[in-house]
């Protein structure tokens, strides 16, 4: 009969670290020591042109980006290059207000996507209602709470973040009523009474075609000159 067949990883297990890379998890926000230093922030202020009463804190060793010190809330240095600036703009507080939710709950492309769409609005001379964002798209949270945005209608492309980024959060003194822990997600109200031709004629646009174009290429909109144009930076970069 002869001997039987054998399992070929018998002669030739995986390598052991093949192995753990299957199951090694993702980290999580509430696992992840913060990479930013003091040095961090003399960057930030140049490159992002911070108000010099900014007040910033660098986190602890035992600190998480899930539970800031009090009267503080986490950033993450992507959502810096997505737009965010400080003061927050006062659409962005109107919907994390509305959402129950705070600025590092955001990933990448949710804070691109809704930077982008604040600038777009405001160099078209309108405010970006929250009505108006749950009719271009909708934000929705994963197990973990990060909230992300899609849209079934409107090709939006962003770009990923650096693969470090869990790591690079630190605190702002919150001066402006911000939740500060991580919330449950509430949905944005239905918004029965604007549809696309209403989105058309709140923007100054001839038509859908003209909107797919705005929204795929959002990221022109947060350029720190858009930025500086409509007011939410207080240099163009130059």
């Amino acid at each position: 009969m002869g001997d039987p067949a054998k399992n070929p990883t018998e002669d030739h297990p995986a390598p052991q670290s093949k192995i753990s890379k299957k199951i090694q998890k993702a980290p999580k926000a509430d696992d992840v020591i913060s990479t930013i230093t003091e040095d961090s922030f003399i960057s930030f202020r140049k490159k992002f042109y911070f108000p010099n009463d900014l007040v910033m804190k660098v986190p602890a060793r035992t600190d998480r980006a899930c539970f800031p010190p009090p009267g503080y809330v986490t950033v993450y240095e992507f959502s810096l290059r997505t737009g965010l600036r400080f003061p927050p703009s006062s659409e962005l507080i109107d919907i994390l207000t509305i959402c129950v939710v705070c600025l590092s709950q955001f990933s990448y492309r949710a804070m691109s996507i809704v930077m982008g769409l604040i600038v777009l609005f405001r160099d078209r001379g309108v405010v970006l209602f929250s009505e108006c964002l749950y009719r271009m798209g909708r934000l929705f949270s994963d197990a973990q709470r990060r909230i992300s945005f899609r849209s079934k209608w409107l090709d939006i492309r962003t770009r990923d973040p650096s693969k470090g980024w869990i790591s690079n959060f630190f605190y702002v003194q919150n001066d402006w009523g911000l939740q500060e822990k991580w919330g449950k997600l509430k949905e944005l109200p239905v918004p029965l009474h604007i549809g696309a031709e209403d989105l058309l004629r709140i923007l100054k646009l001839p038509d859908l075609d003209a909107l797919h174009y705005e929204v795929r290429y959002l990221s022109r909109y947060i350029d720190e000159e858009y930025l500086f144009k409509v007011g939410l930076s207080t240099q163009t970069g130059r």
